[in-house]
């Protein structure tokens, strides 16, 4: 029995038979149970969703039989579904919240179990951290507060795709897209957006073709993430097929990946950004924005051209999501590929995202890629936004927060830190209008380090010198 279960940016994830394992699922769900029971009212049904990965389905199945002998009701979705899918249903099927079975763009060795209260958006810390109390105290012996019940719940399977479309056809201008003929080429990387995004645009009318259409736990060898270095096949169909746009999703679709008419691939940033003005200027949107403390300053220009107040929050969704509950946002994202607008659930959605872009590019009616290179000219800035993730045991990791947090150091790679931001991790800005943000992650064994400048030599310099910081400490 796993005795670390902690909720990270987004839901508990650990490696498939070493600590996630039924054991561990049935512990958990009884945890996330015994919340439900005090903050919802227990005839109230639960959806139950699981994505592509090796056994993620009988994890879900084995959540139902929990939750029923427990005397509580689920809805379990016919087949793998994506994460926003699953929490729209959650927010409109007037439920008790989602359990969804995921470990979104982690190695396919790793599976993952994240609460979706129904508002449609990732479980808050206060939440999580119940939840975290009740696994404790369960592995501690005491089951004195799950409520037992005489009488069996009951489990129904159900389709969400049918409401999910419907609804999201109210935000995006499908016509548009349609007369827009764009050809398109999608990749769902064997994941759970395979008859989401191409299936809405079939619907349209829009010339598209799938790859990796089928279900493969091990994502043919690769990763389930829509970064560049996993899209090879997606940007050659793109570039032999002239003009024609390229998109992806992560394991869960809750993340995007776009690749623009030249093959090449547009960066989570440079969508926020092109999407921000394509709500405010196309679609008269009008709110505030949000963003983590790694997202590019992009945004930060752009708001400003149009008096647009702008929000900055912690990495993670549910910072994002908390803040689009209680304000108008016109968008909110996340550097890693997560985002969701004006009019939808506070949840990421990589079908949305692509969406988005494709009503964008109609809009606009000139290539992505034209769109891309007339919004930096606007802007008058070029950043250069990169990431590194080192593998560090848990005592160096610590020790060089500590040194960052108490020591930081007075210039990286020959530039002079001029402020510090301790919202999240450690972020330096320097005198020359350039960023780097240290923070540990929170779904995975890795140290984070973003950094933002407006040289690729400055950047190569930044990281030696990070790197020789964090050895020589």
């Amino acid at each position: 029995m796993a005795t670390n279960i902690k909720f990270g940016t987004d839901g508990w994830r650990a490696l498939i038979a070493q600590d996630f394992t039924f054991e561990n699922v049935i512990l958990v769900t009884k945890a996330i149970a015994a919340y439900i029971n005090t903050a919802y009212d227990p005839s109230l049904p639960i959806i139950i969703g699981y994505d592509t990965r090796f056994m993620a389905n009988l994890f879900a199945d084995q959540a139902a039989k929990i939750l029923n002998d427990l005397g509580l009701n689920v809805k379990i979705a016919d087949r793998d579904a994506p994460t926003p899918v699953i929490a729209y249903a959650a927010k409109n099927l007037h439920t008790a919240g989602s359990i969804m079975f995921t470990a979104s763009h982690n190695p396919p060795e790793y599976c993952g179990i994240k609460y979706i209260p129904d508002y449609a958006g990732p479980a808050t810390t206060d939440i999580t951290d119940i939840i975290v109390e009740n696994v404790k105290r369960l592995q501690s012996g005491d089951e004195s507060f799950i409520k037992a019940s005489q009488v069996k719940g009951s489990t129904e399977i159900f389709d969400p795709k049918p409401e999910y479309f419907s609804w999201i056809k109210n935000l995006i201008d499908f016509e548009k897209i349609k007369n827009a003929k764009i050809k398109t080429f999608y990749d769902p990387i064997y994941s759970t957006g395979r008859g989401y995004f191409d299936e809405l645009l079939k619907e349209a009318g829009c010339d598209i073709t799938t790859i990796h259409g089928w279900r493969d736990p091990l994502y043919g060898g690769g990763m389930p993430e829509p970064k560049e270095k996993f899209l090879g096949e997606l940007k050659k169909l793109v570039t032999k097929n002239y003009p024609s746009l390229g998109f992806s999703t992560d394991g869960d679709a809750d993340r995007f990946g776009v690749i623009d008419e030249k093959g090449k691939y547009i960066t989570p940033n440079e969508i926020i950004a092109i999407l921000l003005k394509h709500l405010i200027k196309n679609k008269k949107r009008s709110g505030i924005v949000v963003k983590t403390v790694a997202v590019s300053r992009m945004i930060d220009k752009i708001a400003a051209m149009y008096g647009i107040e702008i929000m900055e929050t912690p990495v993670g969704f549910k910072w994002i999501g908390q803040i689009m509950r209680e304000n108008e946002v016109i968008i909110g994202g996340e550097e890693s590929g997560g985002l969701s607008i004006w009019g939808h659930i506070p949840e990421k959605d990589g079908i949305l995202a692509n969406l988005s872009i494709l009503e964008a590019v109609a809009y606009e009616n000139k290539p992505l890629y034209k769109i891309v290179e007339d919004l930096k000219a606007e802007i008058g800035l070029h950043y250069i936004n990169h990431r590194i993730d080192l593998q560090l045991n848990e005592e160096t990791k610590s020790s060089a927060m500590k040194m960052f947090r108490e020591n930081p150091p007075a210039s990286v790679g020959g530039i002079k830190v001029s402020n510090i931001n301790k919202l999240d991790g450690i972020k330096l800005y320097f005198e020359d209008g350039s960023w780097m943000l240290i923070r540990p992650s929170g779904t995975e064994p890795l140290f984070r380090i973003y950094f933002e400048t407006d040289s690729q030599n400055k950047l190569d310099t930044m990281i030696q010198d990070i790197k020789k910081i964090i050895e020589n400490n």
